[in-house]
């Protein structure tokens, strides 16, 4: 990413724990991880934040780039975690008149989420997408707490052992990330 894009960012900005998903709004596993990867944050205290970055995987997922787009549009509008909450409850409808009709349901104008209008943040899906890549990101949802790729299943119980064996630096954690993957991702939160 460029450093001009906005992150998204559920919680405490300033939480000394950051949890970053790369996620695909078509994905049901990602529909399936955002309500826990919500109350991690919430049960926190301010300890945790989540970043999410558009990872659409276009070739399986045909609205999943439309849907990011959508996303963006309606973050542009103070409505990014509304549009992502909305997106992922009702993923199997994602045509562009229903982002418009989801818009219109948050008070927003569904003519900018869509079309056109919505490919002004094209280059911001594109920077998340790129920094997946760089991440070496193999399909959604991807998890990393401080810096260290998750490995496993999306539960509470297990998120909450990561984030308190987390040294808390933001960027580079002290998590084991198992047998799977032991090596860290270069990635920063801007």
């Amino acid at each position: 990413m460029t450093g001009t894009e906005p992150e998204h960012i559920l919680g405490n900005s300033d939480a000394p724990v950051t949890v970053l998903e790369y996620g695909d709004f078509e994905c049901p596993y990602c529909a399936a991880a955002a309500p826990v990867l919500r109350q991690l944050v919430e049960e926190s205290d301010g300890r945790v934040r989540l970043v999410f970055r558009n990872f659409p995987l276009a070739d399986i997922h045909p609205h999943a780039l439309t849907a990011a787009l959508a996303a963006e549009a309606a973050g542009a509008q103070g409505a990014y975690w509304p549009m992502h909450d909305l997106l992922f409850a009702r993923q199997d409808r994602l045509s562009d008149v229903d982002l418009r009709a989801y818009a219109g349901e948050l008070g927003l104008d569904g003519s900018r989420v869509v079309g056109e209008a919505a490919q002004q943040f094209g280059d911001k899906v594109e920077a998340d997408f790129s920094a997946g890549l760089e991440d070496e990101v193999a399909g959604t949802p991807t998890v990393v707490v401080d810096g260290i790729p998750y490995a496993g299943r999306i539960e509470i119980g297990a998120l909450r052992r990561a984030v308190s064996g987390s040294n808390g630096s933001g960027a580079d954690g002290g998590v084991d990330p198992g047998p799977r993957r032991q090596r860290r991702w270069p990635f920063g939160v801007r």
